[in-house]
């Protein structure tokens, strides 16, 4: 059965060059079942309620500034899925969720980048549900928990953010620039993610959901929390008893870790490739 998935998702640009998370993104795809339809979960798609996307052919949104032109004439033009967006709408709906279908908007580049390197031939259908950044963890918990069952009708949930994300930190004041890309990752970055993945682990929900508490150097690591919110939606999705497996770690620009998890039922054995 498919896993749920968290992909960290990095700069836009983890596309074009040659990285530990790009090198695990282009190999990923081929270790798991092939989907039949994909429901993404990008922190950059952001609404008031859950918005799902009913386009048959999404375009492409550039929602960046001050990268490399090759990113900009990227295509990612895997078709849309009109009737998995209204099963998601609907099963949302039904557990007393507001959701609501939309149509005309593309893929963000926290669909397109890592789907472009997971599944280049862009020949699965692709569905996006937005992230509501005012509400907290245990909202997108119960976001997740609706779309139990997906996996096991071959739908892959994939939720895309950061494990850490704090944008301020990737630039250097002393030189005005970015930080290299293969910086050492920041301890504290590393305390976050250490103690993230501890909990996810051990199956702390609960921890989890209280991060922004518990959590070593948590404000830091994500001074506000949108990056965060899709693995809570995975979470929610995989269903109660999942066992989590660390799929990858690596950071970029020294404070943006790359870790991406799976989650999977219960009843399934996992196995660990850090």
């Amino acid at each position: 059965m498919l896993p749920t998935l968290f992909i960290s998702h990095g700069a836009p640009n983890v596309a074009l060059y040659d990285s530990p998370a790009r090198r695990f993104m282009e190999s990923y795809g081929a270790t798991l079942p092939k989907p039949k339809a994909i429901l993404s979960v990008s922190a950059h798609f952001m609404t008031e309620a859950p918005v799902v996307i009913a386009d048959e052919h999404p375009g492409m949104i550039y929602d960046f500034g001050g990268f490399e032109r090759e990113l900009y004439e990227k295509v990612y033009p895997a078709p849309g899925e009109p009737e998995l967006a209204r099963l998601v709408a609907e099963r949302l709906i039904s557990t007393g969720l507001e959701a609501h279908l939309a149509v005309d908007r593309g893929y963000d580049h926290g669909t397109w980048v890592p789907l472009s390197l997971i599944y280049p031939q862009a020949d699965i259908p692709v569905v996006q549900l937005s992230i509501q950044p005012r509400l907290d963890p245990a909202h997108h918990f119960h976001v997740g928990q609706a779309l139990q069952g997906l996996a096991a009708e071959g739908v892959l949930v994939m939720a895309s953010g950061s494990i850490t994300h704090n944008l301020g930190e990737v630039f250097d004041r002393k030189r005005g620039g970015l930080v290299p890309r293969d910086a050492p990752p920041a301890p504290w970055a590393v305390e976050f993610t250490e103690w993230f993945t501890a909990r996810l682990e051990a199956g702390a929900v609960a921890d989890l959901l209280d991060y922004r508490r518990l959590a070593p150097h948590a404000v830091r690591s994500h001074p506000t929390d949108d990056h965060l919110l899709p693995i809570f939606v995975a979470l929610g999705a995989a269903g109660e008893g999942l066992r989590t497996e660390h799929v990858h770690a690596s950071g970029q620009y020294g404070s943006l870790m790359m870790d991406a998890y799976a989650f999977h039922p219960a009843a399934e054995d996992v196995r660990r490739v850090a």
